[in-house]
This record gives C-alpha cells, sequence and structure tokens, in this order.
C-alpha cells in the first residue's frame, strides 16, 4: 500500500471513529439524565410528567413535529430551486432567497405568535408551518447553489445524447446536487428540532412542554431532564444529516 493510500485509509478511520462516537456519547447521556430523574424521591406533581410513558410520548410528539417541518421544507425548497435555476426563471431567484430570509431573520416564536393570531386556532400544524418557514432557507440556498454548480459540459454532453430536459434534470443535475442539498437539510433538521420546543405554545406538543412547566414549578428535575433530551434529540438529528450527507450522495463524490 503507498503512503497515499495509507493516509487516505487513516483519514476514513478517523472520520468513521467520529461519525460514530457522536450518538454513543448521546445515547449514554440521555440514558443518564433519564436514570437520574426516573430514580429521584419525587413527588406527586413531577411523578405526573416524570415517568416514561409520558416522556416517551412527548419524545413521539417532538419527532413528529420534526418529520413535518423537514417534509414541508424538502417539498418546498427542492421544487423552488429547480424552478429558479431554469434560465427563463433565473430572475426569480432573489425573490425567493429573500422571502426565506425574512422567515429565518424573524424570531421563531415571533412567527408562531403571529401564525395563531392569524389562524385562531392551536394544535399540531400551527406549530409545524412557521417552524418550517423558519426552517427553508438553509435547503432553498444550498439546493439553488448545488444546481448552479453543475458543470455546463455535463449537461450539454447529456444533451448531446439526446436527454430530454426532466431526463438531464432528474438523472444529472439533481444527483450532482444531493451533497449541498444534503449539506442544507442538515443545518434545517438541527433547526426544526431546536425550535420545535416552542410549540407547546400553540398546544402542538414536544419536549417543550418539559421545559415550561419545570419552569413554571420551580421544578429543576423536570426542566433538566427537558432541556437535556431536546439537545440530546437535536444532535442525534444532525448525526442522521450526517450519515446522509456520507452515504447518500453520488458515489464518486463522497
Amino acid at each position: 500500500m503507498s503512503s497515499t493510500d495509507a493516509a487516505a485509509a487513516k483519514a476514513t478511520r478517523s472520520t468513521s471513529i467520529q461519525l460514530w462516537t457522536q450518538p454513543i456519547v448521546v445515547l449514554i447521556v440521555a440514558a443518564g439524565v433519564l436514570t437520574w430523574a426516573l430514580n429521584r424521591d419525587l413527588t406527586d406533581t413531577q411523578k405526573a410528567t416524570v415517568n416514561t410513558e409520558y416522556i416517551a410520548q412527548l419524545i413521539g410528539e417532538h419527532l413528529w413535529l420534526t418529520v413535518a417541518i423537514t417534509s414541508i421544507v424538502l417539498l418546498v425548497s427542492v421544487p423552488l430551486a429547480v424552478l429558479v435555476t431554469r434560465p427563463r426563471f433565473r430572475w426569480l431567484a432573489p425573490v425567493f432567497i429573500g422571502i426565506a430570509n425574512i422567515g429565518q431573520a424573524a424570531p421563531a416564536i415571533g412567527l408562531l405568535v403571529l401564525f395563531f393570531l392569524w389562524t385562531a386556532t392551536t394544535g399540531f400544524w400551527i406549530g409545524v408551518l412557521p417552524v418550517a418557514f423558519y426552517s427553508l432557507l438553509p435547503v432553498l440556498r444550498n439546493s439553488i447553489l448545488g444546481l448552479n454548480e453543475v458543470d455546463r459540459a455535463l449537461i450539454d454532453a447529456a444533451r448531446g445524447q439526446g436527454m430530454s430536459e426532466i431526463r438531464i434534470l432528474l438523472q444529472v443535475e439533481l444527483p450532482l446536487a444531493v451533497p449541498f442539498i444534503l449539506a442544507g437539510l442538515r443545518t434545517s433538521l438541527v433547526l426544526a428540532v431546536g425550535t420545535a420546543t416552542l410549540c407547546f405554545l400553540v398546544d402542538a406538543g414536544g419536549l417543550g412542554i418539559l421545559i415550561d412547566t419545570g419552569y413554571k414549578l420551580r421544578d429543576n428535575v423536570t426542566l433538566v431532564l427537558g432541556a437535556v433530551l431536546a439537545v440530546c434529540l437535536a444532535l442525534l438529528v444532525d448525526w442522521c444529516g450526517a450519515l446522509a450527507e456520507r452515504y447518500l450522495g453520488p458515489k464518486g463524490l463522497r
């Protein structure tokens, strides 16, 4: 094995160790805080929130919020990026980027409150839609960048082989843009998980309920439990994004 190959193998091992260290540490921390909270001498009020069934329910709600937010972000941002990278519609790119910038710049809690006041209702989607708007920019911007970075020579070569515009988009442009899209998605996922802790304000559920309950009741056990679990969930989702970046991109670009 040459020195170059040895260095590449060593770098690959180092990256793999880093990649799999994060979830192990996160799971240890989450298990530790759960063991600490559940084995304390809890009051009747604390037992209503600090129990495995209720905690599992809140984690499930938080994950559903994250999945819904991420799905909306992808369904909106990738088609928009495709649209504004077509020659006829390039002039629209600054418009949509500007709108997404507004969502990113505005405080997430402000977007939640405004959407609540506008709809005069509460529930799952009242929490999901404003957070999706807040998390839109990274995927939209990276998708546009990825599509614009595709080598024009490759597109011309595909046309020369008789491929239609749709086939070029699906088989050439989007696959080559996947690493950029996944990088933006990883950022959006972390934003979504963190901001979803505010969704309890509109009765959308999530781990924010534990944080809010602990704060209002001056209950440090519930407060710490909710905060640490929210952080651990964000780190696990970030790790899933890292896995996607490593294994879902085109093989020649990994």
